[in-house]
């Protein structure tokens, strides 16, 4: 799965550049760019929070989600998904990989 970025939308909406919304947001530029550049590990409640009232927007206007592959490289059915040998993989369900007892990871 992966998380999508789409901060430079909401910028070019507004007319805003990457120095001006930093300063208005209260973070460093650099930050700015990681977060653009979507190689962002995590985001604070606090930075989205600012973001959004800096933007007027709502969080799933800058964040997406788009899933994996279901496919392995291969050709054959990648882990986690139905048709592979580990079922439903990483849902705790019966043929997951967490264990016999249901729950999420």
């Amino acid at each position: 799965m992966a998380i999508v970025v789409d901060l430079h939308v909401q910028l070019a909406r507004h007319g805003l550049s990457v120095g001006a919304f930093a300063a208005a947001v209260g973070i460093t530029p650099a930050n700015i760019a990681v977060l653009k550049n979507g190689r962002a590990k995590a985001i604070r409640f606090t930075t989205l929070d600012a973001i959004c009232r800096t933007l007027d927007c709502q969080p799933g206007d800058i964040l997406r989600w788009v899933p994996d592959d279901p496919r392995a490289p291969d050709g054959s059915a990648g882990p986690g998904h139905p048709g592979s040998p580990g079922g439903l993989g990483g849902h705790g369900g019966p043929g997951g990989t967490n264990g016999a007892r249901g729950g999420t990871a």
